[in-house]
């Protein structure tokens, strides 16, 4: 059963909002580090842990690190 991709883009938009790193639109090709959103190694912990306790598991302990929105997205799809 796949999670509904516009609560996890919900939830992610919380987040950025929390760490006042919101861009002007949350896209899927949006990347998570340097270039894009900025976030630092303590903030992609945050977002992981808040992503686990929604919904259970999170994209950030899978094989394959996400880098963009659309990777969290696309991993909430498959599960």
């Amino acid at each position: 059963m796949s999670t509904d991709s516009a609560a996890v883009e919900k939830t992610i938009t919380e987040f950025l909002t929390q760490v006042e790193k919101l861009p002007a639109s949350v896209t899927p090709d949006l990347v998570l580090h340097a270039d894009g959103i900025g976030l630092n190694s303590l903030e992609i912990a945050e977002l992981s842990a808040i992503l686990e306790d929604e919904f259970g598991t999170d994209p950030f302990s899978s094989d394959e690190m996400p880098e963009t929105i659309g990777d969290i997205l696309d991993f909430y799809a498959a599960a």
